[in-house]
């Protein structure tokens, strides 16, 4: 082969690849739009009162062709779902088995977060128009059970695929199936909740660290055996806090033990003090209860 027709056919290959490269990304704008409509006519007439002729004609095209995107005018509300469950699909087959298969799950789950926070204006009117409409809800019910039966089915697959592995995370024997639910049902409860705090307020701010340490409490409350890749203030605080706590509780012990067994002929003494009282306040009413009984 000469080198002119080395290049002719490299450019031939390039063209078919581009090829479904531009009909993707004709259909993903195809869909855009007829979202866009949708939105729009929801907003100003109700959605009830908007159909899908509707629909179609705002965005330019034919009823038939609406349907060619949609099955129906509830689905133009989440145009980008169906693309975005691949994209996690993806994610979750590409993961390296050395990662910690709950890091896997929370970073797939980003990749929704990231498709809302593309777009606040629409995320923030979308959101606004699913609590109005009972239909909506239920949709966006289905659609977050979709990503959760994804982590399920991915986390199940670790399990079975290795007791231990070099990533330091060891299956729960016998609680496979809970904690595969368990958990994927945690990871996508965070993110709502992060998520509905960010399009309560506008879309405004950065919600990507909200959600990071969403993950490091469900890390701490479900994979203990996961150390936190993190430590806050607060979390030091909290520890040191314990900590504390624990020599309090053992010096109070050891007043009490040496306080009734301090001679067989001695009197016991019952004290009441609040549990977020001082111990030296606590202290020293002890031992002016004792001055007390001594006198008498």
């Amino acid at each position: 082969m000469t080198g002119a027709e080395g290049q002719a056919g490299q450019q031939v290959e390039q063209a078919n690849g581009a090829a479904p490269r531009r009909v993707t990304a004709q259909r993903q704008q195809m869909r855009q739009d007829l979202a866009a409509a949708a939105m729009e006519l929801f907003a100003n007439q109700g959605y009830e009162e908007t159909t899908v002729d509707q629909i179609a004609a705002a965005a330019g095209v034919a009823r038939r062709t609406f349907f060619r995107y949609f099955r129906s005018k509830e689905e133009a509300i989440f145009p980008d779902h169906d693309d975005t469950l691949i994209r996690v699909a993806d994610l979750l087959a590409g993961a390296d088995p050395a990662e910690h298969p709950l890091d896997v799950v929370c970073r797939g789950i980003k990749e929704v977060l990231r498709m809302y926070a593309a777009t606040p204006g629409v995320s923030v009117a979308r959101y606004r128009l699913i609590r109005q409409v009972p239909t909506l809800r239920e949709r966006e019910i289905a659609v977050v059970a979709r990503y959760e039966r994804l982590f399920t089915r991915y986390l199940l697959g670790r399990f079975d695929t290795a007791g231990q592995s070099s990533g330091g995370w060891e299956r729960g024997v016998g609680d496979d199936a809970m904690l595969a639910e368990v958990s994927a049902a945690a990871v996508v409860a965070a993110h709502n909740h992060v998520l509905r705090r960010w399009l309560r307020s506008g879309g405004n701010g950065e919600v990507e660290p909200q959600l990071d340490h969403a993950f490091e409490v469900i890390r701490r409350t479900f994979w203990g055996d996961a150390p936190s890749r993190t430590e806050t203030a607060p979390q030091l605080a909290r520890s040191a806090t314990q900590q504390v706590g624990g020599r309090v509780a053992e010096t109070l012990s050891s007043a009490v033990e040496s306080a009734v067994s301090a001679t067989p002929s001695g009197e016991v003494l019952i004290t009441v003090a609040r549990t977020d009282a001082p111990l030296d306040e606590v202290l020293q009413s002890i031992r002016a209860a004792l001055g007390a009984g001594g006198g008498r």
